[in-house]
């Protein structure tokens, strides 16, 4: 990639960045300065800077890393950039990653995970369909290494996982999906929540094997 490419790409990706920050918040999904996004654009990570709240970034604004997670240009990044740095090492599809702490998420996260693969289950198709399983990474603090390297350790496949006590963190193919499936881990979040302690049935083994061949996600069942 010749670098008027890639300032080409990565001024597209920032104006993309920037609406997607908007979005987030609009939808209730960021509130106050917390959560950030980030997108990768050719070797180098472009990402949200901290202490703005996502609906107030702008171009200029946002902090330019390498891929290893040092700041290379712009505003200091979130301190959150070590997770963002281990979901694209971990996964060389991903071309974005989103960290929130939606409401529903957050409360879902504070809660023992049920039996399974997933800290949130299967209680209806979208999940499945969507995103696929949602493993628990164990608490450390927010921005620490100790946070990442749990991130890192998690042994099953994943797209989108919950941060214990914390939040949710997702990575897609382009930012439109990574903020999709934001999307979709806060409203099956949000039925786990409302549903906690009823006796509610989710889709069989059965149900879910169909629905992750179908659609190509990964759920351990």
């Amino acid at each position: 990639m010749t670098a008027a490419t890639e300032n080409t790409e990565r001024n597209a990706a920032a104006a993309a960045l920037v609406e997607t920050g908007r979005s987030l918040v609009a939808r209730g999904l960021s509130p106050g300065t917390s959560g950030n996004v980030s997108v990768r654009v050719g070797g180098h990570i472009l990402m949200s800077p901290t202490g703005i709240s996502l609906g107030e970034i702008d171009t200029d604004s946002l902090s330019l890393l390498d891929m290893e997670g040092r700041h290379l240009d712009g505003l200091p990044p979130s301190k959150e950039f070590p997770l963002h740095v281990v979901m694209y090492a971990a996964r060389p599809e991903a071309q974005a990653v989103v960290h929130v702490h939606s409401p529903y998420a957050v409360a879902a996260s504070c809660l023992t995970p049920p039996p399974g693969p997933s800290a949130l289950p299967p209680l209806t198709p979208y999940l499945v369909m969507k995103v696929g399983q949602v493993p628990l990474v164990p608490y450390a603090a927010p921005g620490s290494d100790e946070l990442a390297t749990n991130l890192e350790s998690v042994p099953q496949e994943f797209s989108a996982a919950l941060l214990a006590n914390h939040g949710s963190i997702m990575s897609g193919p382009t930012l439109a999906a990574a903020l999709d499936a934001g999307v979709e881990v806060e409203e099956a979040a949000r039925v786990h929540v409302l549903l906690h302690g009823l006796p509610a049935a989710s889709l069989s083994t059965a149900d879910v094997r169909t629905l992750t061949t179908k659609y190509g996600t990964t759920w351990d069942v």
